[in-house]
């Protein structure tokens, strides 16, 4: 019983909570609005991929209803906006003298905002990257890019959920 107890006090103290009792989110927000993701970059279906895994992350995570859209009646609106996307070679076959992998960096900024104009969560600063492997063999190519985009997506949503959801 006394050592029960000693434990419960030391935990109490160290830091730990339950899920979602640290959350950005007020008491009672039931709705959540993520309209599509902005893009300053001329990459094509980026901002859908990643507005996409962050509307399954919270749908997975969350009891919240989620708005695909930005609607008016939602208790918060997550705003995103991807600041850069790049590619960039990461290493090179000297054989072939061709890349044989790349990284994709992206830079996100998003912005969580109650229905009453209050910012509840801010950064304007997430750094996601993702590598993949080029082919060469022309008969068998398949274009590896999608499918990183899509782990990085899944990683930078999964990401922002936690930080929303159970940030310190």
């Amino acid at each position: 019983m006394i050592l029960s107890m000693f434990a419960a006090a030391f935990l109490a103290g160290c830091g730990y909570h339950t899920m979602g009792s640290a959350t950005h989110l007020p008491q009672g927000t039931r709705t959540l609005a993520v309209p599509v993701f902005e893009t300053k970059t001329t990459n094509n279906h980026t901002e859908t991929a990643m507005t996409e895994a962050v509307v399954r992350e919270f749908l997975t995570r969350t009891r919240l209803r989620v708005l695909p859209s930005n609607d008016a009646a939602a208790d918060a609106v997550l705003h995103g906006t991807i600041l850069s996307q790049t590619v960039a070679p990461l290493t090179y076959n000297s054989v072939t003298q061709e890349s044989s992998s790349f990284v994709i960096t992206m830079v996100v900024a998003v912005k969580l905002v109650s229905r009453d104009g209050r910012v509840l969560y801010e950064n304007d600063n997430y750094v996601f990257r993702q590598q993949y492997q080029s082919t060469t063999d022309l008969t068998t190519y398949l274009e590896e890019d999608p499918a990183a985009m899509a782990r990085l997506s899944r990683d930078f949503a999964h990401a922002l959920v936690s930080d929303v959801l159970e940030s310190f």
